[in-house]
């Protein structure tokens, strides 16, 4: 286990205003994540804290992230479009999100159950790696800004949650930086709403508070 990953579990990620409250997201499912946590660890893979939540690599290779939300907790897949699922558990994030699928859990039996087909797919994840498998993206509809394309680079958890968002979104979010005419201020707009796309929330929308 990695002491940095702790801070996640105790805290949350910090990416929004409820990081380090009792209202945080990461309170809901606290015995959910630690025992996805134990699963993907017994698989063999690092464990590392990137962009605030629990990362899981192989060899470097980011192969999963665990992550809590509003109405579940998640296990995603950053090549999840790869695997063959079998068991036709995957989900995509968001209508277009091409590359990461999640397997959503909502309660400690569900991944008492799922146990085995959890190890099972992180195996064939690593399998993809050390075969250097690489996801085919289409073309997006809207040309993304270089800066964008760059910062996504530097950030995986970033491109998986842009290809997350709706499409009205993305749209919203292209327009918004390209309509910059300098390259340092698109890199500006790009670095005050990187918060947001992590959260899944468009350009225009606010952070809400829990119902609990």
């Amino acid at each position: 286990m990695n002491h940095n990953v702790d801070t996640y579990f105790a805290e949350g990620c910090g990416r929004c205003p409820l990081g380090g409250t009792p209202d945080c997201k990461v309170h809901d499912w606290e015995e959910e994540l630690a025992k996805l946590r134990v699963v993907i660890l017994d698989c063999q893979l690092t464990e590392e804290s990137k962009w605030g939540v629990p990362c899981y690599t192989f060899q470097k290779k980011n192969v999963v992230i665990l992550s809590a939300l509003k109405e579940y907790c998640a296990v995603s897949f950053f090549k999840g479009a790869l695997l063959k699922d079998p068991k036709g558990v995957l989900e995509k994030a968001g209508e277009n999100t091409q590359a990461a699928r999640v397997i959503r859990f909502t309660n400690v039996r569900q991944i008492a159950k799922m146990k085995s087909t959890l190890k099972a797919y992180i195996g064939e994840a690593i399998e993809i790696e050390k075969a250097g498998l690489k996801v085919s993206f289409k073309a997006s509809p809207e040309p993304i800004p270089e800066e964008l394309i760059g910062k996504m680079d530097e950030m995986p958890a970033l491109k998986t949650a842009f290809e997350a968002l709706t499409p009205g979104r993305q749209r919203g979010y292209i327009l918004h930086f390209s309509s910059a005419k300098q390259s340092k201020t698109r890199e500006a707009r790009i670095e005050k709403c990187v918060e947001k796309i992590l959260e899944g929330k468009g350009l225009n929308d606010h952070y809400m508070s829990k119902k609990k």
